[in-house]
C-alpha cells in the first residue's frame, strides 16, 4: 500500500529489509540463547558418578553406568567400592576385582589385592603390573585405540568379535592368551596364576556408556566382568560421595551418609549456562544501547485532515451505537468553548454555566441545561437535534 502527499509517495507495507531489521535483535538473542543452553549440555559433566573414567555409577558419556545395568540384569552383582579395605572384604572365590585406576594404589595396597582370593580384571590403566599381574610387562609407547578383530582362542573374545581395543600392548608370560593384538602384540592378555584368573586389558573405552553399543564391546565386557558371580568395582576414593550401587546390592564404602548440600546437586553445566547467558545480555545491551539517541522529531509521511478524523471517530460511535458517549464529548466541547466567553473559570458548576449562558443568550434555563449536562439522547434524531441546539447555543454565546 502507499500513501500520496502533496510532495512524495510514501509506501508502508512491509518489506524484506524493514522486517530483518526489526527482528534481527530477536534472531541474535534467541541465538545466544541455544548457544548458552547447548554448550554446557557438550561439555563433559559427572551427571552422576562425579564424571570419573569407567565408573559404574556414572552416567556420562565416559562412565560405565550402563554396563553396570546390564550385568545386574544378568544375575551378577556389582559392588562399587572406594577403598581397599572394603574391597578385600567382599573378596571370596566367587567374586572378581575389576580395577580401573591401579596408579591410586600403593605397592602395599596392590600385593593385598593380588593376594586375595578373587580374580582380577585389570583395565586401561597399567601400573603395579609387577604384582598384580607378575609376568606381564606393557610395550613402551602407546597404542592407538580402534576396532580390532580377536585373532585368538579366548573364548569370551572369540563369541564377542571385533571390539575398541588399543591404549598398551603386552609382552604376555608363558601359557598366557593374547588377543586383539597391535604390531604382534596382544592388547588383551588372560592368564592364570595362583589359582586366579587374570586379565589385563590396554584400553577400557570399549567398557564406556560411549562405546558400549559399538561392534562386540557389550559382548566383550560382559564376557569379562561377568565372569564370576560378584563384581567388586574398585573407583577412586575421590568419589566416594556417589552411593549408587547398579546392579547389585553390595555396599559402598566412604562417608555414604554424609548429605548432598544444593550446591551438590546442581549439575557443573549450570554455571556455565548462567554465566554465558549474562554475558550474552550485557552484549545485547550494549549493542542496542549504543544505537538510541537523542529523539528526531521527523516529518510525517501523510497529513490528515481534522474533518476526516472527526468523521472516522463518528463512524465508530455510530457502529458501536455509543451514543452516550458522542453526545458527552459534543456538549464538554461546547462548554470548553463558551466558558471563557462567558468570564467564567474551569472549575465552574453547572448551574453557574447554565445562569451565565441563559443571561447572555436570552435562552429558557430549563432547556439549556438538559442540553449541557442531560442524559444520553435516545437515538440518532435525538443525537442530531442535541448536536444542532449546542451548536446553536454557541454562535448566540459568540455572537451576544
Amino acid at each position: 500500500m502507499t500513501l500520496q502527499t502533496a510532495e512524495r509517495s510514501f509506501s508502508v507495507s512491509p518489506t524484506a529489509r524493514g522486517i530483518w531489521r526489526r527482528g534481527r535483535a530477536i534472531v541474535l538473542v534467541g541465538v545466544i540463547v541455544v548457544i548458552a543452553a547447548v554448550v554446557p549440555v557438550l561439555l563433559p559433566s559427572g551427571s552422576s558418578g562425579g564424571g570419573a573414567l569407567l565408573d559404574p555409577g556414572d552416567s556420562s558419556l565416559v562412565g560405565s553406568r550402563a554396563l553396570a545395568q546390564v550385568l545386574g540384569a544378568h544375575g551378577v552383582e556389582v559392588q562399587r567400592v572406594d577403598d581397599v579395605a572394603t574391597a578385600l572384604a567382599a573378596a571370596g572365590p566367587d567374586s572378581q576385582f575389576l580395577i580401573t585406576e591401579s596408579a591410586l594404589l600403593t605397592e602395599q595396597q596392590a600385593a593385598r589385592i593380588a593376594a586375595a582370593p578373587a580374580d582380577r580384571l585389570i583395565v586401561g590403566d597399567v601400573r603395579h603390573l609387577d604384582v598384580l599381574a607378575g609376568g606381564l610387562t606393557a610395550e613402551i609407547g602407546g597404542t592407538p585405540s580402534r576396532s580390532r578383530s580377536p585373532e585368538c582362542a579366548l573364548r569370551e573374545a572369540t563369541l564377542a568379535g571385533d571390539a575398541y581395543m588399543g591404549g598398551s600392548a603386552f609382552t604376555a608370560p608363558a601359557g598366557s592368551t593374547g588377543c586383539y593384538p597391535s604390531g604382534g602384540k596382544p592388547t588383551l592378555v588372560r592368564y592364570v596364576a595362583d589359582g586366579r584368573t587374570v586379565t589385563v586389558v590396554g584400553d577400557g573405552q570399549f567398557m564406556t556408556n560411549l562405546r558400549l553399543a559399538e561392534d562386540g564391546n557389550a559382548a566383550l565386557a560382559m564376557n569379562l566382568a561377568g565372569a564370576k558371580h560378584r563384581l567388586i568395582w574398585l573407583v577412586p576414593p575421590a568419589q566416594s560421595d556417589e552411593t549408587s550401587e547398579p546392579g547389585g546390592s553390595g555396599g559402598s564404602g566412604g562417608s555414604a551418609s554424609e548429605p548432598k548440600t544444593i550446591g551438590d546437586l546442581i549439575p557443573q553445566g549450570v554455571g556455565w549456562a548462567v554465566l554465558e547467558l549474562v554475558i550474552a545480555v550485557g552484549l545485547v545491551a550494549l549493542w542496542r544501547g549504543r544505537r538510541l539517541g537523542p529523539v528526531v522529531a521527523e516529518r510525517l509521511p501523510v497529513v490528515v485532515r481534522a474533518a476526516e478524523t472527526v468523521e472516522g471517530r463518528g463512524r465508530l460511535y455510530r457502529a458501536r451505537r455509543a451514543r452516550d458517549r458522542a453526545a458527552l464529548a459534543l456538549r464538554a466541547a461546547t462548554i470548553d468553548r463558551i466558558a471563557p466567553r462567558l468570564g467564567l473559570p474551569r472549575t465552574a458548576t453547572p448551574d453557574e454555566i447554565v445562569t451565565a449562558v441563559a443571561a447572555r443568550t436570552g435562552e429558557d434555563p430549563e432547556q439549556i441545561r438538559p442540553a449541557l449536562f442531560g442524559g444520553a439522547p435516545a437515538d440518532d434524531s435525538g443525537l442530531v437535534a442535541l448536536a444542532g441546539y449546542l451548536d446553536t447555543l454557541e454562535r448566540q454565546v459568540q455572537d451576544s
